[in-house]
């Protein structure tokens, strides 16, 4: 379906249907993602997840922070470096996050360094689609794909989704990292293969 399409024409036919979407229907999609993302074992039974506090019209993460944070979890979130790579922070609590690089919110605690991801027992990302490989497609500026570069083969890695945008396949290329599951609020968590 998406072969001969670009990353570009994709990322923006998909980020243009984001937009357009009514913002009750987004609203509406954080609880469902979240129920879901914490009955998983793997979530449950974490010691450290790093996550990402939602922007734009992303799928809203607020909810699933304070839950994991509230529940005892030690939440990482990320902090955008000027070469596009992810430094991560603790995340402690809404009132711990400061606006930063373009805006994203990110935690005011001090940073751990590019390679506190790899201490994470779940890594959740945002993606714009994956499709059923895991294969994710981001943003375009590969600061995620860094990030999973990182992450243990053994870790579960989810991108958090609106219905719709799970897809049959997506273009890749060699940096492109995959996840190893999908959530929707539809779907809950989908493993990928």
């Amino acid at each position: 379906m998406h072969d001969i399409v670009s990353k570009t024409d994709l990322r923006a036919e998909l980020l243009g249907r984001r937009a357009a979407m009514p913002p009750e229907t987004r609203a509406e999609a954080a609880r469902p993602i979240r129920d879901a993302l914490l009955s998983v074992p793997e979530v449950e039974m974490a010691g450290t997840i790093a996550a990402y506090a939602s922007i734009a019209d992303e799928p809203d993460t607020r909810s699933l922070l304070f839950a994991l944070w509230k529940r005892g979890t030690y939440v990482l979130l990320p902090r955008l470096l000027p070469d596009g790579d992810l430094d991560w922070a603790s995340y402690e609590g809404p009132d711990s996050l400061v606006p930063g690089a373009g805006g994203c919110p990110e935690p005011s605690e001090p940073p751990r360094g590019t390679g506190a991801v790899a201490s994470a027992d779940v890594v959740l990302v945002p993606a714009v689609a994956v499709d059923r490989t895991g294969m994710r497609l981001g943003r375009g500026g590969g600061s995620y794909d860094r990030a999973l570069a990182r992450v243990g083969p053994a870790i579960l890695t989810v991108a958090l989704l609106y219905d719709g945008e799970l897809v049959r396949n997506l273009p890749a290329e060699p940096h492109d990292r995959r996840v190893r599951a999908a959530v929707t609020p539809s779907q809950g968590l989908l493993r990928l293969t």
